[in-house]
């Protein structure tokens, strides 16, 4: 069983910065990818950042903003987040994707203005 656990989130001024981590445990191999969505009240879960050996990918609206990093001894996928808007409000998810998607519990975000 894959078990994922967050950490990072917090509130911050917009223009601010802040750095979410998250530590896997169980069978997860380098080559499944892991990554980063969101999700606000009443949309469905959005796409931040995902990973795996030799690709990142990122949604449009955080480019060049966010960078996503793995440590893939330690299980470990990082979102380190710059130049934050209040349009970054929502509670962040870290994701591995092995034989299915595996969630952690979920970070809050909120950037005031």
């Amino acid at each position: 069983q894959v078990q994922l656990v967050e950490s990072g989130g917090g509130l911050v001024q917009a223009g601010g910065s802040l750095r979410l981590v998250c530590v896997g445990s169980g069978i997860i191999y380098a080559t499944n990818i892991m990554g980063w969505y969101r999700q606000t009240p009443g949309k469905p879960r959005e796409l931040v950042a995902t990973i795996k050996p030799s690709s990142t990918d990122y949604a449009e609206s955080v480019k060049g903003r966010f960078t996503i990093s793995r440590n893939y001894t330690k299980k470990m996928v990082t979102l380190q987040m710059e130049n934050l808007k209040p349009e970054d409000t929502a509670v962040y998810y870290c994701d591995a994707r092995t034989l299915k998607d595996f969630w952690g519990q979920g970070t809050q975000v909120t950037v005031s203005q």
